[in-house]
């Protein structure tokens, strides 16, 4: 099987194209596809799909729709391995074939067990060329939150971090400290539009009253699934999470103990209140909050604060990315310093996170560090 430089620039560009819908196709994942049709002045593009809003229909049945009669004897660029299972939609395996379509090539397999293999398997039991492993690494980052939850059972973990140059992370007991300027601030609501959802502890709820919704102008509808580590269910009902529950979702995990009446007044104002295990101490236990997000659905997950979560999560060793936004604001020595364990982390001489991007966003410095050592999931 050969493989050409227009296979890798084709899966480039479904790669891309799958990277649109990033954040809003959970419990899918986002995936991107192309049909590409010989023609006389070369390959050509007839058809495109990118997973839908809310994960249907799959990506290959709408590129495969688009391009119509052209799909027949056309190569499928497809960014994970095309479904062989009956879902709630008919497999997409058997709409390739259908379609004609005589080449399929494959940036990376589905670990889902209802699909691992059995989608290649059926493609090439209809006689179809099957190419796998083209533009590997360049999809997975878009897919790592459906890999991570399908292999680890836990979402992938990305920690947001904005610092001061005296490497504080606010004022103590401070609402809303302002640490990075807009465009930093408007490249966190970048990040949140691409998660499924986005975690807080109760006690960044309490001081900050956070929305956490994405306002950046034409993305209003990606904001995630708003999630609070709330132990004691304490998150105030007249607060901006609790009142805008109906607009955009909110999710409570709360301990199993924790107080009834509570959790049905905040209920009763469209906050969906789940009950996890807690640990020893009283909180949510972290594995299990993460274990049960992803058991519903959610792949990909920022984490916001507070600096106790950033804490634990690195520590417990469950975080794939940090996104780290450094500034030259001096926050003073009242000010909440980064914790050691995440201060210990970034450090190189650990050889736990790497970095893999740096950017100047306007007068603050964007810092994307990735997990290197192997998990212990």
């Amino acid at each position: 099987m050969t493989v050409t430089a227009l296979d890798h620039r084709f899966m480039g560009a479904a790669v891309r194209l799958a990277r649109r819908h990033l954040g809003l196709t959970a419990p899918n994942p986002s995936v991107g596809a192309l049909v590409v049709a010989k023609g006389e002045g070369g390959p050509r593009v007839v058809g495109r799909g990118v997973t839908a809003l809310g994960g249907r229909p799959h990506a290959e049945p709408q590129a495969l729709a688009q391009a119509g009669a052209a799909a027949r004897g056309a190569t499928l660029y497809v960014t994970l391995e095309p479904c062989a299972h009956h879902g709630k939609t008919p497999p997409c395996t058997d709409a390739i074939v259908a379609a004609g379509i005589a080449r399929v090539v494959v940036a990376l397999g589905d670990p889902d067990p209802r699909v691992a293999g059995h989608g290649f398997a059926k493609l090439r039991a209809a006689g179809i060329e099957v190419v796998e492993g083209v533009g590997a690494e360049e999809a997975r980052d878009g897919l790592s939150g459906h890999l991570s939850r399908v292999v680890r059972g836990r979402p992938r973990v990305l920690l947001k971090l904005a610092v001061s140059a005296d490497r504080k992370l606010g004022r103590r007991d401070a609402a809303n400290v302002a640490i990075t300027g807009p465009l930093a601030r408007a490249r966190t609501h970048i990040l949140r539009a691409e998660a499924d959802a986005v975690l807080v502890g109760i006690g960044t709820a309490l001081i900050d009253d956070p929305a956490l919704t994405v306002r950046l102008p034409g993305l209003e509808a990606a904001s995630p699934l708003r999630v609070v580590l709330d132990g004691a269910a304490r998150l105030p009902a007249a607060g901006r999470l609790a009142t805008t529950a109906r607009d955009a979702p909110v999710r409570l995990l709360v301990g199993e103990h924790a107080d009834p009446e509570r959790r049905r007044v905040l209920a009763g104002l469209g906050v969906e209140v789940v009950a996890v295990p807690v640990g020893r101490d009283g909180r949510i236990d972290p594995e299990a909050a993460l274990a049960r997000l992803a058991a519903d659905g959610i792949g990909n997950l920022m984490v916001e604060g507070g600096a106790e979560i950033a804490a634990t999560l690195v520590e417990r060793d469950l975080v794939d990315d940090i996104v780290l936004f450094e500034s030259e604001t001096l926050v003073g020595a009242d000010g909440l310093a980064l914790p050691a364990v995440v201060e210990a982390a970034l450090a190189p001489s650990t050889g736990r996170f790497a970095v893999i991007d740096r950017a100047a966003v306007g007068p603050d410095r964007l810092i994307h560090l990735r997990r290197l050592a192997p998990h212990h999931d």
